[in-house]
């Protein structure tokens, strides 16, 4: 597992003005509808997409930077931007993304562009390991020694994703493959079309895809080659009684479950809307790899009421082995995750029109914090 993540920065995206948040084992969020904590989590969604250099394709897929950005009262004089920055430890990461100048090659006036990047050494005295401004980026390796490379870059991609020579610039790999690795999960497809109910490929796999269209094949590696009491636990504290067995049939994993007082069991294209989803949270919480990073978005949607304990605890085992961030609009969840797994949870509002959480400080620690150290 590379650097973990402890801290995100945002600035002008939606009705984020500029924050950083702090990331521990487990973060929660709750708050209202229209107070931005899709925004938050969608931000981080896009930090991702810079390790895989989609970043300016996924914000024109957004309807563009002019649909995305900071509404609100600008700097006069700034240039208008969107800033991510994810700090792993001693690196921290920032990109900015803005709209062409008369300069830049660009199919459209209003296509995003990648305007700079950097990484930075933070520890101690800060160093700089890679700095990129428009088409140019440097990059120092292992022996501090600098290497430009000019006019290299399109404008829609990013340095982050480009360059990928590990033994040069390892800690350039480093961060790339972390933030590559985090896994984005929100409202899973439980029609009856749904990829989730048909059996996936036999294939190992150890850690669940962000649409869930493999949960079968992961619940099936984590109980057949590593062991199976962790999701056995987590089916009969959600459905007392009930069992989870897989089977595979034609190269395909057959998922079935046994549930108290059904004559037989029932498989994936059988069972409720809200028991998918709850299945496709364990597959994502106790998979046998879990990924350098989860974020979940409103887990609750499609589940019975008392499910929200069960799916804390669930949370909570999973936080122990990764960081886990978790967005909800529900206070039982908050609640229940506060009493089961000793997360406080953060309270998104609005402040002067723009999206920050109660009690932060701009310097992106909790008041909270300062009290109880």
């Amino acid at each position: 597992m590379g650097p973990r993540l402890t801290g995100f920065q945002i600035e002008g995206y939606r009705s984020i003005r500029k924050l950083r948040l702090p990331v521990g084992h487990l973060s929660v969020l709750v708050g209202r509808n229209g107070v931005g904590k899709t925004n938050l989590y969608r931000a981080l969604e896009l930090t991702a997409a810079a390790a895989r250099g989609t970043i300016t394709r996924e914000i024109a897929g957004e309807g563009g930077i002019e649909s995305v950005l900071w509404a609100g009262p600008r700097q006069r004089g700034k240039p208008v931007r969107l800033k991510f920055g994810a700090e792993l430890g001693d690196l921290t990461y920032t990109v900015e993304i803005g709209l062409p100048t008369k300069t830049e090659a660009a199919i459209s006036l209003t296509e995003p562009l990648v305007k700079e990047e950097e990484l930075v050494f933070t520890a101690g005295r800060p160093v700089t390991l890679m700095k990129r401004r428009g088409p140019s980026v440097w990059l120092r390796d292992g022996e501090s020694k600098r290497h430009a490379f000019e006019h290299t870059l399109l404008a829609s991609e990013t340095a982050l994703a480009t360059f990928q020579d590990a033994a040069m610039f390892a800690e350039l790999d480093a961060v790339r493959r972390a933030l590559a690795d985090w896994r984005f999960f929100h409202n899973f497809r439980t029609d009856a079309g749904s990829p989730i109910r048909r059996p996936p490929l036999a294939v190992t796999t150890p850690t669940l895809a962000s649409d869930g269209s493999d949960m079968a094949a992961a619940l099936a590696t984590r109980m057949v080659i590593d062991e199976r009491v962790e999701i056995d636990a987590a089916i009969a504290d959600a459905f007392p009684g009930a069992s989870l067995d897989v089977a595979v049939e034609g190269g395909r994993v057959m998922l079935s479950m046994t549930i108290p007082d059904m004559p037989r069991p029932l498989a994936a294209t059988e069972v409720s809307d809200g028991t998918l989803a709850y299945l496709c949270l364990v597959a994502a919480l106790a998979s046998y790899r879990l990924p350098g990073f989860i974020a979940l978005n409103e887990p609750e949607t499609s589940l019975h009421p008392d499910l929200i304990r069960p799916l804390a605890r669930l949370i909570g085992r999973a936080a122990e082995r990764t960081p886990v961030w978790c967005v909800t609009h529900a206070p039982d969840l908050a609640d229940a995750l506060e009493v089961e797994a000793g997360a406080r949870p953060w309270v998104v509002c609005k402040q002067d029109g723009a999206t920050w959480l109660e009690g932060l400080k701009l310097t992106g620690a909790f008041a909270d914090d300062d009290d109880e150290g």
